[in-house]
């Protein structure tokens, strides 16, 4: 896919999904942003986008967002899977159900707008889907288990629709951001602060709060991954993977490294021990 087309984004009213709206608008790409909250992307409307709301654990939602798509277009050329989101604790404190809504969103909520729109790009022997991955899709680090375990799904998922939709077509690339400066810790900080009280956690969620922090403030603008989101949608043989922004290498290093001793790296540098 060498020429604008028609796009959906979704978790755009912030963050990666709306820097990587405004550019592709820029481009000339037909884009049709949606997230929850529509009042947030009504600068996007103002600049031609499509504005949807989305409820992405919503199946009903999912469905109306499809049909509202289809109605306008006889199928989108790609798809960019954005919307998602972490929780933070340790993994024998975390609320099971905080879990599941996470993997709610970041996997099933996926995989859920995927499966309503694949058809048409299917029978039309074309398009593109991008899921946003991280680097936490390739290693977890202490206190943000269940996260990365979400990331470890998007993977599996990604790897196998890519081979699935090979013979039709269908290109599925994952983008695996490094630390970027979208405000997702100020997102996880209720969560954060919740394990730094824990009588037997507390410490190690400090310290790591700390890393957080302190990684996220020398973190890429977002403008970076939006860049490869759009490389990712226009390389005409794109990767399986892109990699991009602060930290991303760590997880091409990571491969090579023994298991205990990435173990004694990361807990020095994230819980000092």
């Amino acid at each position: 896919m060498t020429t604008p087309g028609t796009v959906l984004i979704t978790g755009a009213s912030s963050g990666i999904g709306r820097i990587t709206a405004l550019r592709l608008l820029q481009k000339g790409w037909t884009v049709h942003a949606a997230a929850r909250r529509v009042d947030a992307m009504e600068d996007l409307r103002s600049r031609g986008a499509f504005v949807h709301a989305l409820d992405i654990t919503d199946p009903g939602s999912r469905q109306a967002l499809s049909d509202a798509v289809s109605d306008q277009h006889e199928g989108l050329d790609a798809l960019v899977n954005n919307a998602g989101y972490g929780s933070i604790g340790p993994m024998e404190t975390m609320p099971l159900d905080a879990a599941r809504a996470m993997f709610d969103v970041n996997v099933f909520g996926l995989m859920g707008l995927t499966q309503a729109l694949l058809p048409a790009m299917r029978k039309r022997g074309q398009g593109r889907i991008v899921n946003i991955s991280s680097i936490a899709g390739q290693f977890v680090t202490p206190g943000a288990g269940w996260y990365g375990a979400s990331k470890f799904a998007v993977e599996a998922i990604s790897d196998a629709l890519r081979m699935e939709l090979q013979s039709f077509g269908v290109k599925v690339v994952v983008i695996e951001p490094g630390l970027i400066r979208t405000g997702f810790e100020a997102v996880s900080k209720p969560s954060l602060e919740a394990g730094g009280d824990d009588p037997v956690w507390g410490s190690m969620m400090r310290n790591v709060a700390k890393a957080w922090g302190e990684g996220f403030r020398q973190g890429s603008d977002p403008e970076v991954v939006a860049a490869c989101i759009e490389r990712a949608l226009t390389d005409a043989d794109p990767s399986p993977r892109y990699r991009c922004g602060s930290s991303s290498e760590s997880a091409l290093i990571q491969r090579f490294i023994p298991t205990r001793l990435w173990d004694s790296l990361v807990r020095r540098q994230m819980i000092g021990g």
